[in-house]
């Protein structure tokens, strides 16, 4: 089973930046999406970028424009490039990644980097 590990959050100030990384231990090929995910206090898990085997991405509304999604098959690896950093953007944030199967839809997750946006 493929595991995902999430690295490069922490604190930053407002207007700041930061990248985020998730490294699959084998091919993000055999996915047929992966995504980044954020749960701040008190709040649901909610989608903030996804990108799939075929390079189309989509946003939430509320990061569009400052948030970029990226993947290096390569190195198996996925980007969430953040600039412009809000303190509403606090948040553990998580990688996901999906694929299919006869049974049905199948996700796997990381263990989360925490990303703090506060002066």
């Amino acid at each position: 089973q493929v595991q995902l590990v999430e690295s490069g959050g922490g604190l930053v100030q407002p207007g700041g930046s930061l990248r985020l990384s998730c490294a699959a231990s084998g091919s993000i090929l055999s996915f047929v999406a992966m995504g980044w995910y954020r749960q701040g206090p008190g709040k649901q898990r909610e989608l903030v970028a996804s990108i799939t085997k075929g390079d189309s991405t989509n946003y939430a509304d509320s990061v569009k424009g400052r948030f970029t999604i990226s993947r290096d098959n390569a190195k198996n690896t996925v980007y969430l490039q953040m600039n412009g950093l809000k303190p509403e953007d606090t948040a553990l944030y998580y990688c996901n990644a999906r694929r299919t199967s006869w049974s049905g839809v199948i996700d796997t997750w990381g263990q989360g980097t925490q990303v703090t946006v506060s002066s």
